[in-house]
């Protein structure tokens, strides 16, 4: 099995080129950043209308989809019970689509937006200002993001326990480009390569922010020295939890940071500003509704202006950038479910447990610095990995909050981690749904080996910044894979809906009494 992920192409040339950019953000950290940050506005800048038209276009074409006749078609055979039950399913949805990065911007995107408003004409700080914030952090964590991951989940799902294929980009792609070894593997490995940098560069931000969180609870100071520890423990965690396979280690995993999440929810609900929370989780909703189709398109040709640019657009190029991962995470987990249920479950419940979480904790900072003066904007503003942390001032049993904080963290990165090393070895062992343990121990040391580098050599945020450079070729990769689903569907032998039964079986007894 070994000797079969070195012969794959696809296994060595996305490791050959992965290390190549690794060693360049080392040694060369700062020109390496000024190549990619500028390469990344020139796509932004140039191509950011293309981004939010493409997306919006992907869930017009899901929501169609999902409402169709085609929506019966199960991921899986005919009469295929769903392989995880809802609560691991959800858990699992969340802990690889979210990850970290929720715990973090939770506070951090909603105290960002009122410190500095999506709109120039409202002054910062204030209650309209507040409702901006909260509105545009809903939009940014809502149905938009996940119609990404969903789009590639759905054609490689349906591939692979529908079909019977691999679960590769490439294969999903057939119907429209063809079977062509040599484009297959350019796109496996351009997958593989994009999914790589993303994973290595959030680990490295999650290692900060639980470096900046124990800094503010134990007062251990910022250094490279516990940064590098925080990813050996993680390192071990994960391969532990990759090499159970996914009934076993991601699957209790995800349950415990669901668990803890909901926990950690209730609690914080309990302490703040209940009716607050509650009117502006309601009016947000509103506004997210009322505004949806003008925040999915929103550019600023005549007006100019930044914000769009390092907010929406930013957001878009990182779920690009990620969707062959979760993608492909969220169709191993989703087999034996309906089209219609896989598009409904992913595209509304994770998003809405985004939108609950922001309207309890990013609520709760808001209410804080409305009614109390407590000036958390001005510290996110200084250092967003304090946010969540300076929430937790506000309240009752404040260290406790941190520890449970500090703990979700580091099972959310450790899930992402470990769902992602399986994802790139099944990538890199030709779609297999049981990859060596050898392929997930090789992408399991690249991913820790990667953040503790750039995090050494201080180039994280510039490999962040090539990361996302990857999402311009892949939203065309993504418009191709939505035609593809079409092509597979219109082949596809409809499922005989309970409807149609019934009202076959009233036309039977009507033709036996006619008899």
């Amino acid at each position: 099995m070994k000797s079969e992920v070195w012969k794959n192409p696809v296994f060595y040339v996305s490791a050959a080129v992965i290390m190549l950019f690794v060693l360049i953000g080392a040694v060369m950290p700062k020109k390496f950043g000024k190549v990619a940050g500028k390469l990344f506005d020139f796509t932004t800048i140039n191509f950011g209308w293309f981004y939010l038209f493409s997306v919006f276009i992907i869930i017009i074409f899901l929501v169609g989809l999902a409402f169709s006749k085609y929506g019966a078609i199960r991921l899986g055979g005919e009469n295929e019970s769903p392989e995880f039950s809802f609560f691991t399913w959800i858990g699992m949805l969340f802990s690889a689509g979210f990850g970290a990065g929720l715990v973090f911007w939770g506070v951090a995107e909603p105290m960002s937006h009122f410190f500095s408003p999506p709109f120039s004409a409202v002054k910062g700080q204030t209650e309209e200002a507040a409702r901006l914030a909260m509105g545009y952090s809903f939009f940014h964590w809502g149905i938009s993001q996940w119609s990404v991951f969903a789009l590639v989940g759905l054609v490689i799902g349906f591939l692979q326990f529908r079909k019977q294929k691999d679960g590769l980009v490439s294969t999903a792609l057939e119907p429209v480009i063809g079977s062509r070894r040599a484009v297959k593997n350019t796109i496996d490995s351009f997958a593989v390569i994009a999914t790589v940098m993303g994973i290595a560069t959030s680990v490295g931000l999650g290692v900060l922010q639980m470096n900046g969180g124990l800094n503010i609870v134990f007062k251990t100071g910022n250094s490279i020295g516990i940064q590098l520890t925080i990813i050996l423990f993680m390192f071990i965690a994960y391969m532990l939890s990759s090499t159970t396979g996914l009934k076993k280690g991601i699957k209790y995993l995800s349950n415990l940071n669901l668990g803890l999440a909901i926990g950690l929810l209730l609690f914080v609900f309990a302490a703040g500003p209940k009716v607050f929370i509650l009117e502006s989780f309601t009016l947000a909703i509103g506004d997210y509704i009322t505004n949806f189709v003008q925040n999915s398109l929103r550019v600023q040709p005549y007006k100019g202006g930044t914000w769009i640019r390092d907010w929406t657009i930013f957001y878009w190029a990182w779920v690009i950038a990620w969707s062959p991962f979760v993608g492909a995470f969220v169709a191993r987990v989703s087999r034996g479910r309906t089209i219609r249920e896989f598009i409904i479950g992913v595209m509304v419940i994770p998003p809405a447990i985004a939108c609950l979480w922001i309207a309890t904790f990013g609520g709760t900072a808001l209410w804080n610095d409305l009614h109390n003066g407590t000036q958390i904007a001005e510290a996110v503003d200084a250092d967003l990995t304090s946010a969540l942390f300076q929430v937790y001032e506000g309240l009752p049993m404040t260290d406790m909050l941190s520890v449970i904080s500090l703990l979700l963290i580091f099972t959310f990165l450790v899930t992402s981690a470990d769902s992602a090393t399986y994802i790139l070895a099944s990538m890199t062992s030709h779609g297999s749904l049981n990859p060596p343990q050898f392929a997930k121990f090789v992408w399991g040391i690249l991913m820790a080996a990667i953040a503790a580098v750039l995090l050494y050599a201080g180039g994280l945020e510039a490999l962040q910044t090539a990361s996302l450079i990857a999402a311009l070729p892949f939203i065309v990769i993504l418009l191709l894979l939505l035609f593809s689903t079409i092509k597979l569907l219109k082949r596809e032998p409809l499922p005989i809906r309970k409807a149609d039964l019934r009202r076959f079986k009233r036309i039977e007894k009507l033709a036996k009494k006619k008899e």
